[in-house]
């Protein structure tokens, strides 16, 4: 059972990361640091944060390939959704900073290349 968990883990893993290809350079990097370092970080917890890790991530990588379409993304459509005011106050504050760092990381100057 337990190998099956995990890879079940490294399917969903791998699928974002095919699925961060699709996005524009700059927010395939800064997503693809974020997942390794989101694996990572989960990966001693217990069982039911297990369930509700894979469950999100899954939800994500659903979301990410409908708005992504079969071409990438779809002019003028924007990748992501808004957090509404319920979903932000179920948050602890560990993780608005961590969601304030992510903004941050997002809404940084682009290097001119």
């Amino acid at each position: 059972m337990a190998q099956a968990h995990v890879q079940r883990v490294r399917l969903l893993y791998k699928t974002i990361l095919k699925l961060h290809r699709g996005l524009p350079v700059e927010l395939q990097a800064l997503g693809n640091s974020y997942i390794r370092d989101e694996f990572k970080r989960h990966k001693g917890c217990n069982t039911s944060e297990a369930n509700v890790f894979m469950n999100e991530w899954t939800n994500y990588a659903l979301n990410l390939s409908e708005q992504l379409g079969l071409r990438g993304p779809k002019t003028g459509r924007d990748i992501g959704e808004n957090l509404d005011e319920e979903a932000l106050s179920l948050l602890r504050d560990e993780q608005i900073a961590q969601l304030y760092e992510l903004h941050l990381a997002a809404s940084a100057p682009r290097k001119q290349e």
